[in-house]
């Protein structure tokens, strides 16, 4: 026969009564458990009933978890949310783990509500034990179903960095960085991003080792052993988002040589011919905006003077020779050669950054006549970069605040600081010899909202030019393997500059085992 809310209430009544004798009193404590075969009254409170005592009875301590477990499944959700609010009270102890690790299977709930239940009661339990807490989540993902396991790393992802320090102690953090790792034999892309989100914020890595050991990490995950296949979209993605994760943690003491030689001897030669499974992303003039990032904190490279080739070549590619005149210096040529600027900002910007480090280059590596054609066309590419610097600033003068904002002054602003970019480093390569001093920010770089107001003024220096936004499309020109570049007036400027897009989209697949976006679906009966 089911037990009655009156039962209930009589058998609390006594466990209350008994204060210090609660051990003798069995009997009371398993009517109590035996309310969660009731009605939804009395399930409700078995559901506060059975943590208040539980302490008392560890002969009963797993019928106890199991019939609040009863509970957090109910098809009530009123029950189910006051008996999750309530798990927190048995996790003590050797049950601690297990109470995680049940928390964490019910984030995968879809009730809002009951969700939020979810998160404040690991938070409590995380504050009690933090690595016991940390043992259930990671246990879920790595052996539990898709849904909780990515809502469990995205737990982490935003809840770590809100615990306090005396919780996150160096043991603790170490915990996370070596499950963590393990992890990371298994992940799609979304997976890759946040979980690397959580281990660079850890204090115990922020040191010049710690980084380092961060760098290694990914460089491992973007197969940099590997020779790159250009037609294997989930590669050349794997190799985008690795690259993406490794750029903060690049600096003066913590070299990108190993990333960079990787681009120069595997990305620049296949250029185009590298895919992407986002088909409106221009994948290749993403690559050349990691690699101008990541130079300026190249070490010492074993082949320099191979990869400085490499980048020189690349570099004529995106340079054309001036067209042909005929003899009333008219064009014998059907058209313009197209410029593209965005190409020529990032191998420019790479190539004056490494080249820093093997100055006599163009002296002593380049023949005479290359270098002769090499200047031919920077100067033709000079020449014309005056021009539209002329256009533009014409354009922009006067202009600020609101006005500056536009979709069409953003292009503006944008193409601006990138001719001025491209100038400033030819003139340093025109210098007898090539000089290498000169310092720019890269045109897709944050900058102040100062910067960019001075905009309007009629004198301005090169650097002080503000940019960092998306450019509008304006007249189309025919695109070179559908990227997206766009021509104010005739030379080609790429419509991705903004900040990075495209992240976090979880596409990679392939390597090792299911590698990046391989995991399958795992199904289990009961999620406890």
């Amino acid at each position: 026969m089911a037990v009655t809310v009156e039962e209930l209430y009589r058998n609390y009544g006594i466990l209350a009564d008994a204060k210090e004798d609660l051990s003798s009193h069995k009997d009371a404590y398993q009517v109590i458990l035996d309310g969660v075969k009731g009605g939804p009254k009395e399930k409700r409170l078995a559901a506060q009933f059975i943590p208040k005592f539980f302490s008392s009875f560890p002969d009963l301590s797993d019928a106890a978890i199991n019939a609040q477990l009863d509970l957090c499944e109910d098809e009530d959700v009123s029950i189910r949310r006051q008996a999750i609010k309530e798990l927190p009270r048995f996790a003590a102890g050797e049950n601690l783990p297990r109470v995680a690790d049940i928390l964490t299977q019910l984030l995968q709930t879809d009730d809002s509500a009951e969700f939020n239940q979810v998160n404040a009661a690991l938070i409590s339990i995380f504050k009690i034990d933090a690595k016991g807490t940390l043992g259930g989540l990671f246990s879920q993902i790595l052996q539990g179903e898709d849904i909780v396991r990515e809502r469990a790393i995205k737990f982490l992802s935003t809840k770590l960095k809100t615990m306090p320090e005396d919780v996150l102690t160096k043991e603790v953090e170490e915990y996370i960085f070596t499950e963590t790792k393990k992890v990371l034999e298994d992940v799609t892309g979304e997976e890759f991003v946040l979980l690397m989100r959580i281990v660079s914020g850890l204090k115990a890595l922020q040191t010049v080792s710690g980084r380092q050991q961060l760098v290694e990490l990914v460089a491992e995950q973007a197969f940099l052993e590997q020779v790159l296949n250009p037609a294997d979209t989930d590669a050349v993605d794997r190799l985008q988002q690795c690259t993406r994760q490794a750029l903060p943690l690049f600096s003066k003491n913590v070299h990108s040589t190993r990333f960079v030689t990787y681009f120069c001897e595997h990305v620049l030669p296949n250029l185009s011919t590298l895919t992407s499974p986002v088909a409106e992303l221009d994948v290749q003039l993403e690559l050349l905006k990691l690699l101008a990032e990541m130079s300026p904190f190249c070490g010492d490279m074993e082949k320099l003077e191979a990869n400085l080739m490499m980048l020189f070549e690349k570099l004529l590619e995106f340079m054309p020779l001036p067209p042909e005149e005929g003899e009333n210096g008219e064009n014998t040529g059907n058209e313009e050669p197209k410029l593209q600027f965005s190409y020529v900002e990032c191998l420019l910007f790479s190539f004056h950054q490494l080249g820093k480090k093997l100055p006599d280059f163009l002296i002593d590596k380049i023949n005479t006549e290359r270098l002769k054609d090499f200047k031919i066309r920077l100067q033709y590419f000079a020449r014309g970069l005056q021009v539209y610097i002329r256009q533009l600033r014409v354009a922009l003068q006067g202009k600020t605040g609101d006005t500056l904002k536009t979709d069409e002054n953003k292009l503006k602003v944008v193409a601006l600081k990138i001719t001025n970019n491209i100038n400033v480093l030819i003139k340093d390569l025109f210098h007898n010899p090539p000089s290498y001093k000169s310092t720019v920010t890269l045109s897709w770089k944050p900058v102040q909202k100062t910067e960019a107001a001075a905009l309007g003024q009629k004198r301005q220096s090169e650097e002080d030019i503000g940019a960092g936004t998306t450019m509008k499309k304006l007249s189309p020109l025919p695109r070179r393997d559908a990227r997206q570049i766009y021509n104010p007036p005739s030379g080609k400027y790429s419509g991705t500059i903004g900040n990075f897009p495209h992240e976090q989209r979880g596409g990679f697949r392939g390597g090792r085992g299911r590698g990046f976006g391989g995991r399958g679906n795992r199904s289990r009966g009961r999620i406890f």
